[in-house]
């Protein structure tokens, strides 16, 4: 079993250029305090980094 990260978006993507965008979609987060469970892998990992400003780390 691998670990999971949970992740909540918890600014709105208004001011977001269309990269940061598509981003935040790869991650499955659609709209503000929307809360989804990923696995925590490498590329999940950089994508929450690249992102940080507009997400919460939920434990």
């Amino acid at each position: 079993m691998s670990k999971q990260i949970t992740v909540k978006l918890k600014r709105s993507t208004i001011a977001c250029t269309e990269k940061q965008k598509a981003t935040i979609r790869g991650l499955g987060l659609r709209r503000i305090n929307h809360t989804k469970t990923l696995e925590n892998t490498p590329a999940v990992r950089g994508m929450v980094k690249a992102m940080i400003q507009w997400l919460e780390i939920v434990k």
